[in-house]
């Protein structure tokens, strides 16, 4: 077995995973370690994670009265893990105590009043009363309170802009943004009581899927797979030529997959792999990089994926098994893109593997860690064998204590508790953060302002699919730095998801145009838009002519056509396409400056300067927009198995070769002319042509390339990499 975390970890180190901490922490140290408000919170959190408990197995009550209390509960919690202010003088701290716990009072209020008088409401007519009024403005302020102290500023500012423009300042916008406005009785119903805002689907999603899923994770923690993770990947690649560096990706994609954060995967895993990548020789701010690039990628890893895969259902309307299924590939393709980056600077620098004595021996790990992987495999099969995303975690939880008691140090009923707590503890910022953001989607289902945003990023990008997706690459960056991950993803999905599922759909249409394999039915709406030209669809045509007939279909029978054109099933994958896209751009803003708290946190352990390692880690995490890419012109996600392995297998090595191009290294540097060629080989091999002899010949030239560069490198030997 492992030894401690922080046993093996330099003094250093363990300085800078402390300031880490300090910065990234959500509790108030002083508060949990209070003898009375500590043990209050630590019974609080075990509270409500047994109504959550309750709430997704045998709860009978309504969805909206289940939201109500989560919001409740949590804003509770968070009033008293997360103070009004800083005081400074006792009386000050009792003071701000007094004001939190009445904060938190008067949400769990809010939640009781709905319950108990919605009924009342109804039969009114849904007229507010005075106590109506009351309730739901304290409600909504509360929630923007609790975000305030959980994510900062900009999530509530956002949040009083979206509300004001619904009941005021709408009316006075010129143009597609013209909104006639709603009262604030109106506002206030949608945003809290009507269940559409605060309460709506994004916060079923947060109690449901969400909640189980990061206990699930806490109680794998707490039972000791994190160790067994890092354990397993130094074992599967620390003994290669740049090994830790293997082990860097290899661990932050296991654990990622468990912890579903990208800060919290980059602080467990960075403080051991970024001191083994500095002994082999890597530059600290590469290794730095690499930790926080592969953590990003934790974030895209099934069977979790933050919350995005819970979300993306939940849009989509497609099952969580089929979207965990086509996600896979794509997150493997971004792991070993960050692999060829380990593999190139491993040569480049000389980095040597390690083989000391505090390697473990992968026999040992196995024996003394295999029930570990027992959780993940109960959970697949829970999930195929068709329970739900809740059940699925339920029983992969129970059998996370079940697993413990085949180890030599099996989960006590202490050990239960503490996973407990720490599972509440950790979704609180996610669980504020999701009902918070509740109120943006309301505003924009309400208005229909998702549309009018894609038609107009429609008509920026001039009909360019490529276009689109740099704007909404551009938009994500932007609301990254102010927005998490997973409210980005919400937002941008809420907006740009239907411009982009247009568009890649619209692309499929003209390919069956083009090659005269347009359904019967489907061509009856050309007969109706253009008689003239309806016996040119018989035939293949170029792509110009598909183009000017389309063109031609008035746009109100447009979504007609897709439907008759396409099978629904491919244009629920094509729905899938657009969201994953955007989910994945939705990452950048952990890697990218000059907001990137992924990189800062692994700049902190390894010492470097928090701006450059932030663009290293951008320039090694370039899967995050190439595969999205893929996502867009190629069947990676929407076709069938062979289809998703060609493109796989093919868009590996192209992605390779580009690689190589932005480095200018293989096994061996690479003079001007070589480097230059990479990116058209690269492009060919990644470009959905559809050709298998081009993909082929980009493939043997990159091949003989890399074998041409293998010789030279070791011609030259070590001297010449100095």
């Amino acid at each position: 077995m492992s030894k401690p975390e922080n046993e093996s970890i330099e003094p250093d180190t363990q300085a800078a995973l402390a300031k880490v901490r300090d910065e990234t922490a959500a509790e108030s140290v002083e508060r949990l370690e209070h003898p009375i408000i500590g043990r209050g919170i630590f019974c609080l959190a075990i509270v409500i994670t047994i109504s959550h408990l309750y709430f997704n197995t045998l709860s009978t009550l309504s969805e909206l009265w289940t939201s109500a209390l989560h919001f409740g509960l949590f804003g509770l919690l968070c009033t008293l893990t997360m103070p009004l202010y800083n005081a400074r003088t006792a009386a000050g701290r009792r003071l701000v105590l007094t004001l939190d716990m009445l904060m938190g009072l008067a949400a769990l209020g809010c939640a009781v009043y709905l319950i108990a008088f919605e009924d009342a409401l109804y039969a009114r007519g849904v007229t507010f009363n005075t106590a109506d009024w009351v309730v739901s403005i304290v409600a909504v302020l509360l929630i923007l309170e609790f975000a305030r102290r959980t994510t900062g500023w900009f999530i509530p500012v956002l949040c009083m802009i979206a509300l004001s423009y619904v009941a005021w300042w709408g009316q006075y916008v010129d143009g597609l943004f013209n909104f006639p406005g709603l009262s604030w009785e109106t506002v206030l119903y949608r945003s809290y009581i009507g269940g559409q805002g605060m309460l709506g689907p994004i916060a079923r999603i947060s109690w449901t899927y969400v909640f189980m899923f990061i206990l699930f994770g806490a109680f794998l923690v707490k039972s000791g797979a994190g160790d067994f993770i890092v354990d397993l990947a130094r074992c599967a690649a620390g003994r290669f030529i740049g090994g830790p560096g293997f082990v860097a990706v290899f661990a932050s994609g296991l654990m990622g997959s468990v912890s579903g954060s990208s800060v919290a995967n980059t602080v467990s895993t960075g403080v051991i792999t970024i001191p083994l990548m500095r002994k082999a020789g890597f530059p600290a701010r590469f290794a730095a990089g690499v930790e926080a690039a592969a953590s990003t990628g934790g974030q895209l890893m099934p069977p979790v994926m933050g919350a995005g895969a819970f979300i993306m259902a939940s849009y989509t309307q497609v099952s969580y098994v089929t979207i965990i299924g086509v996600a896979a590939l794509p997150a493997l393709l971004y792991f070993l893109s960050v692999a060829m980056f380990v593999r190139i600077e491993a040569k480049r620098s000389y980095a040597v593997e390690l083989d000391d004595g505090d390697t473990p021996k992968l026999k040992d790990v196995l024996k003394g860690g295999w029930h570990y992987l027992l959780p993940l495999v109960v959970l697949v099969a829970a999930l195929i064998y068709g329970f739900t995303p809740t059940y699925a975690a339920g029983i992969a939880i129970l059998s996370v204590i079940v697993a413990s008691w085949l180890s030599r140090k099996p989960m006590t009923f202490r050990d239960i508790v503490e996973a407990l707590v720490t599972g509440t503890r950790n979704i609180m910022t996610t669980a504020i953060l999701l009902i918070t953001v509740g109120l943006i989607v309301s505003v924009v289902s309400t208005t229909g302002i998702g549309n009018t945003f894609s038609l107009m990023i429609t008509n920026w990008a001039g009909g360019s699919l490529l276009i689109t997706l740099v704007l909404v690459a551009l938009a994500s960056l932007i609301l990254g730095m102010g927005l998490p991950v997973t409210a980005a993803y919400i937002v941008l999905a809420t907006l740009s998801a239907p411009a982009i599922y247009n568009l890649i759909a619209q692309s499929q249409l003209l390919d069956l145009i083009a090659s005269g394999n347009l359904p019967e039915q489907a061509k009856a709406i050309f007969m109706i838009a253009t008689p003239d030209k309806f016996e040119l669809l018989n035939a293949p045509m170029d792509m110009a002519t598909a183009q000017q007939m389309l063109a031609a279909v008035p746009d109100s029978f447009s979504s007609q056509l897709l439907d008759q054109a396409l099978s629904p099933g491919v244009l629920s994958m094509t729905l899938v396409s657009a969201h994953m896209i955007i989910f994945w751009l939705s990452q950048d803003s952990n890697v990218t400056p000059p907001v990137c708290l992924t990189a800062f946190a692994a700049a902190a352990i390894a010492g470097t300067p928090q701006m450059r390692t932030g663009f290293t880690a951008w320039k090694i995490a370039k899967g995050l927009y190439i595969v999205p890419l893929l996502f867009a012109y190629s069947p990676l996600i929407t076709g069938d198995f062979p289809e998703m392995l060609r493109v796989f297998f093919f868009g590996l090595f192209g992605m390779y070769a580009i690689i190589v191009g932005l480095e200018g290294f293989m096994e061996n540097r690479l003079n001007v002319v070589m480097r230059l060629l990479m990116f058209p080989l690269g492009a060919l091999m990644l470009w959905p042509h559809g050709t298998l002899w081009l993909d082929m010949a980009g493939l043997v030239v990159f091949l003989a390339v890399l074998v041409w560069s293998s010789r030279q490198g070791r011609a030259a030997g070590p001297a010449a990499l100095a």
